[in-house]
């Protein structure tokens, strides 16, 4: 038996209304679902694209370089940033005072 379910795997709740950005549930409605009748997680499931409609969705990750891009068509120059898309590295021989 497959019990139907509205989670989406963006598991999230939102803290101005307490539902998760992608199913909709309140953590007490996600903890209990399994406990539901079919009954019961149809009247819900329901309910679900009303709340989702209420909740601000957050805009998707953003890279270094795309809120770069934002920040200098805002204010016109970059606020410490970098170019770079992944974590700034660093040499790590002049961390530990050993050269190569």
């Amino acid at each position: 038996m497959t019990i139907e379910t509205p989670c989406i795997l963006l598991c999230s709740i939102d803290e101005r209304t307490g539902y998760c950005f992608g199913c909709g549930r309140s953590g007490g409605e996600i903890a209990a679902w399994m406990e539901y009748s079919d009954e019961e997680r149809r009247a819900l499931m329901a309910e679900l694209p009303a709340r989702l409609e209420t909740i601000e969705r957050r805009p998707r990750r953003q890279t270094r370089r795309q809120r770069l891009k934002a920040q200098t068509t805002a204010s016109g120059s970059p606020e410490n940033e970098t170019l770079e898309d992944g974590p700034a590295t660093r040499d790590q021989s002049t961390e530990t005072g050993r050269t190569s």
